[in-house]
């Protein structure tokens, strides 16, 4: 008798067979539409400034090097992606793993899958049509869409919520949070508008999404992290987010190609960063010096492979589509 079955895989033999399938699937999509699939470092110099995203940090020493640089394993590989696209690579995508510091839960893993892909000559709005019918092509025979679903994100709050998002102050938010739903929260203060917004996302929105895919677009201009801004009353963020039976699966941009805006967004993340109490990271020169070469009019989203097999199983926690989550790599 085994004394210990750590060492076995926590997915089914039938679970790592469907995920080898769905990834074949999502190259196969991507060939027969032409775009080239690459591949980026995981390690690198640079990391994310979004105060949302925590790098793993390591060290790399170098022969012959005196010191151990810093290093930082990628959160997505969006910057390389965007310098290869700056060299004119044209439309791209990559299947890899990716890596969050103090993310674990039953949808999070610290390592997981990411799709990331970018298509020249888009905006978002033709990509949120691309990342229908991926899906719906990925999943046609194994868990077939049953609807699909557009909301603009002022609209969605203010049907689910009852709130306007872009005018409700912060004790409007907290009295939705606490009106009704008896959520209490501690820790956030009057600065933390979007933390607010986000809660309400999470634990009163999300709920109610309902099956199908549904897309999410025209989020404010303060989450519009990588994305190009509309003008309009109110200023909006050229981005979306996709569900799938609930499941938040995916984030898109209609991608920001101004270099002085990028390194604006960058220094101000920066300083959130540090008034929140988190470590300081390296900016990307490298992305800059790409956006100043001349990023293509484009946009990209990420989409999270092994959320994607949780639906398509019906999985209740990540573990069971993951050969070796974290607690037992």
């Amino acid at each position: 008798m085994e004394t210990n079955a750590g060492w076995r895989p926590t997915a089914s033999h039938d679970v790592l067979k469907l995920r080898a399938t769905v990834q074949a699937r999502i190259r196969s999509f991507f060939a027969a539409h032409d775009v080239l699939e690459v591949d980026t470092p995981a390690l690198s110099h640079a990391a994310s400034t979004d105060p949302a995203l925590a790098s793993f940090r390591t060290s790399y020493s170098a022969p012959g090097a005196a010191d151990s640089e810093r290093c930082y394993l990628h959160t997505s590989p969006e910057f390389p992606m965007k310098r290869l696209l700056a060299a004119g690579s044209g439309s791209i995508y990559q299947l890899c793993k990716v890596f969050r510091d103090g993310e674990q839960g039953a949808r999070h893993n610290p390592e997981f899958t990411l799709l990331e892909w970018y298509r020249v000559g888009y905006d978002h709005l033709d990509l949120m049509d691309e990342v229908e019918r991926l899906v719906t092509s990925v999943l046609s025979d194994i868990l077939p869409v049953s609807s699909v679903h557009h909301w603009c994100y002022r609209d969605l709050f203010m049907e689910m919520a009852g709130v306007d998002p872009f005018v409700a102050d912060v004790q409007a938010l907290a009295g939705v949070l606490q009106s009704g739903h008896d959520i209490t929260v501690v820790g956030l203060t009057d600065a933390d508008r979007d933390a607010w917004l986000d809660l309400i996302m999470t634990h009163i929105i999300e709920p109610r999404l309902g099956e199908g895919l549904v897309f999410i677009r025209d989020y404010p201009a303060s989450q519009a992290a990588l994305a190009r801004l509309r003008s309009g009353n109110p200023q909006v963020a050229s981005r979306f987010e996709v569900y799938l039976n609930g499941m938040e699966l995916a984030n898109g941009f209609h991608e920001l190609s101004d270099a002085a805006e990028q390194a604006q967004r960058f220094t101000r993340e920066q300083l959130r960063r540090r008034t929140a109490g988190s470590a300081a990271v390296e900016i990307d020169d490298h992305l800059l010096a790409a956006l100043r070469a001349g990023l293509p009019d484009c946009a990209g989203v990420a989409l999270g492979v092994d959320r994607l097999l949780m639906c398509a199983c019906g999985a209740r926690h990540i573990q069971e589509v993951i050969a070796f989550p974290f607690e037992v790599a």
